[in-house]
């Protein structure tokens, strides 16, 4: 038996098909992974996101910490709850995991991935040396993610005044505090939603309120169809510890400046950013019959260039899209190959999807 989140009776109760992800035993759908997927385009999802590692850094030096940790910068977090996506790098450049980091009035909170849980907590702790920090994993919480058109409305009738409140005042991507609760305006599918960080011996009760509001239980599988759509990456598909941002379609969460910030893999991610890389994450669409899938080679010319990194169906748009790194010179009359088959699709600018409407450009 895997690992189970506070949530796991309530999926059960819901009629979930329950997968093994990373260790965990999670909802895969409760259905139909569709109409999940439109119900989040729509009108409103709930996702349980319990499996997520949370990661408090307080301490005097916890800005110095993080500055040398993380390759954005947190100094550009200069306002309280704001949050910064970033990557962790390790010496050779390489992305250890990708998270978010948001400013508290104590510290920090980082939200890593729960596949490289063990992974990230021991690299932290190895990295503390002289500095005055104190790394807290949140292991008591659980939390969750409420997206779509009607998510901010839903998530009003089950909150308190003051959570409520809050919610009016959030900035995209900030998250607050009001009455022990967590309450973030981020999320991982392209549209407007709330991320929740909350008391496990909350959450039951938060979840059933939200489905008898109208919102929609979700699973792994729409929520990996939305995130393609916004044209995200998924660690361990998009990148990994092979890959450096600049071959991810990351190099904007790379803080440069000051020159004198010494953040871990700086060295080896200069070298690499001034001979050039040789590879590139982009978009791919194929609008005739087939779907795109992780692996399936990307071909110019009957040339192997690459391979797809995530692809599926695209449930929005009614065909297949796909994210693939290839060489890195700009091509044309690029082919997937499907069982043997080749298929001609386009090259175009990622996000595939924003707030249910198509806005991907050659």
């Amino acid at each position: 038996m895997g690992l189970r989140t506070i949530l796991f009776p309530e999926h059960q109760r819901s009629g979930a098909k329950i997968i093994d992800f990373s260790g965990w035993e999670m909802p895969l759908h409760y259905g139909s992974q569709i109409k999940e997927h439109g119900a989040v385009r729509t009108g409103a999802g709930v996702f349980d996101v319990s499996h997520m590692t949370v990661v408090d850094v307080q301490g005097a030096d916890a800005n110095s910490y993080l500055r040398y940790l993380l390759a954005n910068d947190v100094n550009k977090l200069n306002e309280l709850g704001k949050a910064l996506y970033t990557a962790m790098l390790n010496h050779e450049g390489k992305v250890m995991d990708d998270l978010i980091v948001y400013l508290r009035s104590d510290g920090y909170r980082l939200v890593v991935n729960c596949a490289t849980r063990e992974k990230d907590l021991r690299w932290m702790a190895d990295q503390v040396g002289k500095f005055d920090v104190e790394l807290k994993e949140r292991d008591s919480c659980a939390m969750i993610a409420v997206q779509g058109p009607e998510a901010f409305d839903r998530v009003r009738t089950a909150v308190s005044p003051a959570q409520a409140e809050l919610i009016d005042r959030l900035k995209p991507f900030q998250g607050l505090e009001a009455e022990n609760w967590f309450i973030a305006r981020t999320g991982y599918t392209g549209e407007k939603g709330l991320e929740i960080i909350l008391p496990g011996e909350n959450v039951s009760a938060f979840w059933v309120d939200l489905v008898a509001s109208g919102v929609k239980p979700i699973g792994l599988g729409a929520r990996d169809t939305l995130r393609l759509e916004a044209g995200m990456n998924l660690y361990g598909n998009d990148m990994d510890e092979t890959t450096s941002p600049l071959e991810a379609n990351m190099g904007a969460t790379v803080a440069w400046r000051p020159e004198a910030r010494q953040f871990i893999g700086r060295q080896a991610l200069t070298a690499e950013r001034a001979t050039g890389v040789n590879r590139k994450l982009v978009g791919l669409v194929m609008e005739s019959r087939g779907v795109m899938r992780r692996h399936q080679p990307v071909v110019h010319r009957d040339r192997k260039i690459g391979e797809i990194t995530s692809g599926a169906y695209s449930p929005t748009l009614g065909y297949s899209i796909a994210l693939a790194r290839i060489e890195r010179t700009e091509r044309k009359a690029l082919q997937v190959e499907i069982r043997n088959v080749l298929h001609s699709v386009r090259m175009v600018k990622t996000p595939f999807v924003r707030n249910g409407k198509k806005v991907y450009r050659d």
